[in-house]
């Protein structure tokens, strides 16, 4: 194959030789417009000179799109001798291809000439024209929206005029804008504007296919003007004549230099840097003064500023907003009651132990971050003459008090004061406790608790949680306030973790006093069992086992079984299984294998999964040495039965056509007729003649096997003569149908002829026997029977008085026949094979 290619190559290149020109001046291809709409039709054609025809034959020219054959050329001679072909494309649907104009030379296409086609869209109309005037860099800087992809190389020039009405009139021209790079934004430099007086600018689009114009915009170049952010800065405040005040700010900021003669407005937006609030719009400032106090923020909170500004009262664009400044506002002395809850311990008959709880202050409500937390006995929550009994920045302290003291102070101080004093008072349980206490966990991370609520309404619920027994019940415990009294019912969310054991208090507040408190344990989420019940083998029989197990009983956390999956296994890996309710504690495996292996495992499935117990593995009892004859005297008795029906079946079938042997009747009690037993229409054929060929049909041949016998009287030396037959076997040839009843009456005047044949030779003499077909009419009884002989047939019987009596056999008559055999009559028997006369 490359042999072949290479030298089509080298012919080619060498036709290309001996030319008298080259390739390019055989051909060239015309174009009326090389570029179209994108699936509009374009036609091309090529001009072949005469010089290009090496063979004298007329060229044939062929047109390739890309790398693809076109058809369709239509090719034409010309006076001069050169060939035209003008080709149409119908759809032309790539943006940019090649058209060839090729010949054959010799086994390759050569290329006479190419042109490229370019396909597109028209340009759409630019949209969304807008102007900024940009006094750093004093130009006039426009931007458009080109539309969608054209596929053609397209070019947009932005175009202005100068004009001193409403841009009815033109007056002076400007230069056009040419965008670089194929941006979509160009900048008419200041040298070429008039800051206040109007101009016209519009974009321009044009390609291949088209040119679009964009609306026209009418501007002043200052209306448009777009200012730099101005720069913030925060102010000293020991500077300022008076401090400021908490939750307030003080801030200054500076224009942007070129704009300092410019009338303008500003805009400040501020956030907290921590948490997920929004920006909050602050109205415009006054220009003027460049400083002001930002107050109604939180205390002691971080907060981001910025400012952006713009040419105020005429038009103009805001500017970008300035870079952020952080400031922090001033602390204020925390404003807020605490949620406090408490614990006692008698210690002795003089001393209680007191565990007080408090939740955190909130963030807006704090007037700053809380240095620290101080309990002391004064009511006021000052500094008396005892020391204080707990200083922490922790959300609980213990201490003791003296028995008998019924209240104590709380208060949260920062650097700006303390609060105003929590009173506590440590309350008698008096009032009555909630009824019904009851726990669940909706999921692994969460626990409702219910209640009933008791008489008289409570003011508020204190619930408390944490893990239960066996950990300790007072550490790392969670707890809230509800202050609404007449509710059921909570949802804990806080401190909850999946698969452990909470203890949850509840304990409700009255007024001056406190209720008992009520105590439930639940799991947050419940697990499956760890272990399966441990299955047991109880009885085994040859055929079936009987297996048990004891349930185990609920555990805490642990999802009760739903039901049982029984499995088990033999020796050649057959897997059974049955499912069971979660009821059951035993089960009997039936249909199992004598002396076999079986595995037996037991599977207990929950809501929560499922879990395997331990495997058994047991053998099935073997037969005993009685049952074993048993079962094998069955089954000899039974192979018995099936070979004794089987024979009877083979023998005694009516249907078999050969049997095992021949069915023979007693020749004494039976006539020739009834010797013949039932011909099947599929037996019957026919034998030609051996000597007549006008002989009726032959319709059976029956073969007859004569024992070796001694020679006698009967037997013919030249018997060979007449008969050439082989001697251990002779046929019997019947005529006519053999199924026919022998006639009664014979017709000894009848003009049919008889054909019979005679056996010459006796049944003692064991010298061979010969059989012979004769042709003679004469009858083969001549006169009466008186009386059968034991060895004749019973039909001789029947016959009437006048019979023709058989003559005596002799040398004399027209035929000589074979040896006889033991009956003299045999005509019409037939027996089946070689085989079955040796029974006669």
């Amino acid at each position: 194959m490359a042999g072949r290619g290479t030298r089509g190559l080298t012919r080619a290149v060498l036709i290309i030789l001996l030319l008298p020109g080259s390739l390019e001046e055989c051909g060239h291809i015309s174009l009326p417009i090389p570029i179209v709409r994108l699936g509009d039709p374009i036609t091309a054609s090529c001009t072949v000179s005469r010089n290009c025809n090496h063979q004298g034959l007329k060229p044939q020219i062929q047109w390739k799109l890309g790398a693809e054959l076109q058809p369709g050329g239509k090719q034409q001679g010309l006076p001069d001798g050169t060939q035209t072909s003008t080709i149409t494309l119908p759809h032309l649907n790539h943006t940019q291809a090649f058209l060839s104009c090729c010949l054959y030379w010799g086994d390759s296409l050569q290329i006479l000439d190419q042109a490229e086609l370019r396909a597109g869209y028209p340009p759409a109309i630019p949209d969304n024209l807008t102007c900024l005037m940009n006094l750093t860099t004093n130009s006039l800087t426009c931007q458009w929206e080109p539309g969608p992809e054209t596929h053609l190389p397209t070019n947009f020039t932005l175009k202005s005029f100068r004009s001193r009405d409403n841009c009815q009139t033109q007056e002076d021209a400007i230069p056009d804008c040419v965008p670089e790079g194929g941006q979509s934004r160009c900048s008419i430099p200041r040298k070429h504007l008039l800051l206040y007086q109007n101009m016209g600018v519009w974009v321009q689009a044009e390609n291949a296919l088209g040119t679009s114009v964009s609306a026209q915009l009418c501007l002043e170049p200052m209306d448009v003007v777009k200012l730099e952010p101005p720069r913030l800065w925060a102010l000293d405040p020991r500077q300022e004549p008076s401090p400021p005040q908490p939750g307030c700010l003080w801030l200054g900021w500076e224009p942007w230099k070129q704009s300092l003669y410019v009338e303008q407005k500003c805009e400040l937006r501020h956030q907290p840097r921590l948490g997920e609030a929004s920006w909050v719009l602050v109205e415009p400032l006054p220009s003027k003064t460049l400083e002001y106090e930002l107050c109604g923020l939180l205390p002691a909170t971080v907060y981001t500023l910025q400012m952006r500004c713009t040419r105020w009262p005429l038009p103009g664009y805001w500017s970008n907003w300035s870079p952020s400044l952080e400031l922090r506002t001033t602390e204020q002395a925390p404003n807020v009651r605490l949620d406090v809850w408490w614990q006692q311990r008698q210690l002795d008959p003089r001393i209680v132990d007191v565990q007080l709880f408090w939740k955190p202050v909130p963030l807006k409500e704090a007037g700053g971050q809380s240095q620290g937390y101080l309990v002391s006995r004064s009511p006021s929550g000052q500094p008396g003459p005892d020391p204080p009994l707990c200083n922490t920045t922790e959300l609980s302290c213990s201490f003791h008090l003296p028995r008998g003291v019924r209240e104590v102070a709380l208060v949260a101080y920062n650097t700006a004061g303390t609060s105003s004093p929590t009173p506590v008072v440590f309350w008698e349980s008096t009032g009555p406790a909630v009824v019904g206490l009851h726990a669940t966990a909706p999921d692994a991370h969460s626990l409702w608790v219910g209640w009933e609520p008791p008489s008289p309404l409570p003011q508020a619920y204190v619930i408390e949680w944490g893990l239960g027994p066996p950990r300790p019940s007072s550490t790392n415990r969670t707890w809230r306030m509800e202050r609404n009294g007449s509710i059921t019912g909570v949802l804990l969310r806080e401190n909850i973790r999946p698969f452990q054991l909470y203890e949850i208090t509840v304990t409700p507040l009255y007024q001056a006093a406190v209720g008992p408190s009520q105590h439930v344990y639940t799991y947050s989420q419940e697990t499956a069992p760890l272990r399966a019940p441990e299955l047991h083998l109880r009885h085994i029989g040859k055929t079936w086992a009987q297996l048990e197990w004891v349930p185990k009983p609920p555990e805490l956390g642990r999802s009760p079984f739903t039901h049982y999956t029984i499995f088990w296994t033999n020796a050649q890996n057959q897997a059974f299984s049955t499912l069971l309710n979660a009821s059951s504690s035993g089960f009997v495996l039936h249909g199992l294998e004598p002396a076999s292996l079986y595995h037996v495992h037991l599977m207990a499935v929950s809501r929560a999964g499922t879990t395997n117990s331990t495997g058994l593995t047991l053998m099935t009892l073997a037969l005993e040495q009685s049952e074993l004859h048993t079962l094998l005297g069955l089954s000899g008795f039974l192979l018995l039965l099936i070979g004794l029906c089987g024979t009877a079946w083979v023998c005694c079938s009516p249907s078999r056509k050969n049997p095992l042997w021949p069915s023979v009747p007693d020749p004494a009690h039976s006539s020739l007729g009834s010797w013949v037993p039932t011909i099947m229409a599929e037996e019957t054929f026919q034998l030609p003649s051996l000597r007549d060929p006008g002989m009726p049909p032959i319709t059976k041949v029956m073969v007859l096997e004569e024992e070796e016998k001694k020679p006698g009287p009967w037997d013919s030396s030249d018997s060979s003569e007449f008969c050439g037959l082989p001697t251990l076997v002779q046929a019997y040839v019947l005529q006519g149908d053999p199924r026919a009843a022998l006639p009664l009456q014979p017709q000894p005047h009848t003009s049919d002829q008889v054909l019979y044949g005679q056996v010459l030779g006796s049944p003692t003499c064991p010298g061979p026997g010969s059989y012979l077909r004769c042709d003679s009419t004469q009858p083969l009884l001549e006169g009466l029977t008186p009386s059968p002989k034991s060895y004749e047939n019973l039909w001789f019987h029947a016959s009437p008085l006048g019979s023709p009596v058989p003559s005596a056999p002799s040398q004399g008559e027209d035929c000589v026949f074979g040896p006889l055999l033991d009956f003299p009559l045999l005509q019409g028997l037939r027996v089946h094979g070689v085989e079955g006369a040796g029974g006669f």
